[in-house]
């Protein structure tokens, strides 16, 4: 039987390998990762950062400012800007509207100003920069009026509050959204290769295809072969994917200035974890999808015959995702041991919450033992309903076929 499965592994892991599709999609995922972590870092120079802070305001301004309460220099501290002084607002209103300049402002008192502007972009943020430099310029006039020194204010202003943070446990605000991003991608797998096998085993069957192979391999070894190539070719794939993300972004990190650690600094222990875990998600389903296939005749009957899987995919999806900021909670801890969901909650649990190393263990001893009876049932439904066609078989005829069966 084990020579007969490895047959099949080999075959079925071919037809991923040999796929064109498979392969250019692999390798196009890697070089678009590559180039999205590498081509911000190698765009952003000094000195587009330096041009940046040298046009902080808009470059030509109209300012009607009867009290002289804005000052050149200080327009000019937020911005090397052309400032064109006017004598009333209808002058200002003109200039803007004829497009001699960007921007016009009316200075009423040294708290209040009208704004004119033509056009405003989307990432227009001129107003809200004026609004500060006429901040800067009330400070100024009160430090003047009170006969105190405006630096010294500054400095007491901008004075540093240095706060030395200690994390003796985890930092679930830090750890968050790769947690998040993570439990995203093992819902898409499952369900992405999961119909992938389904729609494998469907095939077969419509085509009459299984009927030579049950003829000399044993139906179960078909099934284990079909999942174990799925599980090679996932990690095969994904496991590229994360070796050119995390690779791209450790070497333009420093251009980066670390602006991705939320979502690409992931711990060993998690990564780990995700692959333990995941792989072990992944096989129960996709021996749960398997079953499903085998019971419908006709592709056209797979997407109803596989919505079992797919409803329970999308609760513990749900249920995970609305339960990630409570990981130490209860429902979290009860979702972390059951197999169709340990999943992706142990891996939160251990990226966000508290868990012991017996939990860990234990969990996957669960999920493992589960993976190996859901293959042992799986490759029994298969079994009695390749031959079997005509309408779909419902999934609760195919467990008491199996109840019967063991009986007798």
């Amino acid at each position: 039987m084990m020579k007969k499965l490895f047959h099949v592994y080999c075959f079925e892991s071919g037809n991923y390998f040999k796929s064109k599709s498979y392969m250019l999609s692999t390798v196009l995922i890697c070089v678009l990762a590559i180039a999205a972590i590498s081509l911000p870092g190698l765009i952003s120079g000094k000195e587009t950062s330096e041009k940046e802070k040298t046009n902080v305001i808009a470059e030509t301004m109209a300012i009607f400012d009867p009290e002289n309460l804005i000052p050149d220099e200080l327009i000019n501290s937020y911005g090397k800007a052309e400032v064109k002084r006017m004598k009333n607002e209808d002058e200002v209103r003109e200039a803007v509207t004829s497009e001699n300049v960007e921007a016009g402002f009316v200075i009423h008192s040294i708290h209040e100003y009208d704004y004119y502007v033509f056009n405003q972009s989307m990432m227009e943020d001129t107003k809200e920069l004026f609004s500060e430099l006429m901040s800067t310029a009330a400070k100024m006039k009160y430090c003047n009026d009170n006969k105190l020194d405006y630096n010294e204010l500054i400095q007491l202003d901008q004075k540093n509050i240095i706060c030395h943070e200690n994390i003796l446990g985890k930092d679930s605000r830090s750890n968050y959204w790769y947690s998040y991003i993570l439990v995203i991608l093992v819902f898409f797998v499952i369900v992405m290769y999961g119909m992938m096998i389904a729609t494998s085993v469907a095939n077969e069957k419509s085509n009459r295809t299984v009927e030579i192979l049950v003829t000399s391999t044993p139906s179960s070894s078909l099934l284990f072969g079909k999942v174990l190539a799925g599980a090679t070719a996932i990690l095969f794939q994904l496991g590229l994917i994360f070796a050119s993300l995390l690779g791209a972004y450790h070497i333009n990190r420093d251009n980066l200035g670390g602006m991705l650690d939320i979502i690409l600094d992931i711990p060993a222990d998690v990564l780990v974890t995700f692959a333990v875990f995941g792989l072990g998600g992944f096989l129960i389903y996709a021996f749960m999808y398997g079953a499903l296939g085998a019971l419908v005749s006709k592709i056209e009957d797979l997407n109803k015959s596989a919505g079992t899987a797919q409803m329970l995919v999308m609760i513990i999806y749900f249920l995970v995702l609305f339960q990630m900021q409570e990981p130490d909670g209860i429902i979290m801890k009860i979702l972390s041991f059951l197999p169709v969901s340990s999943y992706s909650a142990m891996f939160i649990r251990i990226a966000m919450g508290t868990v012991s190393a017996w939990e860990i263990i234990v969990a996957a001893v669960i999920l493992y033992a589960s993976v190996i009876g859901m293959g042992f049932v799986a490759a029994k439904i298969f079994r009695n309903s390749t031959l079997r066609y005509g309408n779909p078989i419902k999934l609760t005829n195919a467990l008491k076929g199996l109840q019967s069966k063991e009986q007798s």
